[in-house]
């Protein structure tokens, strides 16, 4: 039997821009509390899996595609559901709807890692993912590392500050959809485009203090963007496509 979760929200002044479109971090944190609530309903939330397994869910990849940009007041519904626990990467599938009509759809990759060492884990400990999953809903898609242009060149230098981090103490994964979109300058997009799709790789935790090379390439409806620390390790990744507005 299939399993899904729904998380509805109207959305506000706070999740737009100044073209009255949702901006890409406001979606992310919009799917992401879907994920946080469908994981509470189907036991295995964050306080669950750190007082019985020592563990936490990190995410590691996500994508998001719509067919429209999505807008204030805008009645927002993400319909959510995971693949099941048989490998080492969990996947979690959405369906993003706006006032009733389908518009997209996401795809994020998670990993369970030790609460004190960070290690992965094995997702079969948790026996709590057995029998939970989407069943036939489930995607196909899968998440792969990004293959980013020989040519990215530095856009920006960015403190990660206070205001940058989340309970874990680090720079929350939303925020670094910001960090592409403002490299790119998405404040100078054309009226008739919008950021049709996101994906993001999360490759190493960044925290308050520590500061980033914002590296950008790519032209027209492709951009892509890279954080680099200052020893030269990548943190994270983005590709983002534009498309033309509907009329």
């Amino acid at each position: 039997m299939s399993k899904f979760f729904e998380y509805e929200i109207r959305l506000n002044g706070l999740d737009v821009d100044g073209r009255d479109q949702c901006k890409a971090s406001a979606l992310l944190n919009h799917l992401q509390n879907a994920a946080t609530l469908a994981a509470e309903d189907g036991g295995f939330s964050r306080e669950t899996l750190v007082e019985r397994y020592g563990a936490f869910w990190m995410l590691a990849r996500s994508w998001y595609q719509l067919s429209r940009p999505l807008g204030y007041e805008d009645k927002l519904t993400i319909r959510t559901w995971h693949r099941g626990a048989r490998s080492a990467i969990m996947y979690r599938d959405y369906d993003i709807l706006a006032n009733g009509q389908l518009v997209g759809e996401s795809v994020s990759a998670w990993v369970l890692a030790d609460v004190n060492s960070h290690k992965l884990m094995r997702l079969s400990t948790i026996p709590e993912l057995t029998d939970t999953g989407g069943g036939a809903l489930c995607k196909t898609m899968t998440l792969a590392k990004l293959r980013q242009p020989g040519d990215l060149a530095e856009a920006e230098r960015r403190l990660m500050r206070y205001s940058d981090s989340d309970l874990n103490g680090h720079v929350n994964n939303t925020r670094y959809a910001d960090f592409a979109c403002d490299a790119v300058g998405m404040e100078n997009l054309p009226q008739d485009r919008y950021l049709a799709e996101l994906r993001i790789g999360y490759l190493a935790e960044c925290r308050p203090g520590e500061v980033l090379s914002i590296q950008t390439s790519g032209l027209g409806d492709s951009r892509f963007v890279r954080g680099v620390d200052t020893e030269g390790k990548p943190r994270f990744e983005a590709a983002l496509y534009f498309g033309e507005t509907p009329v």
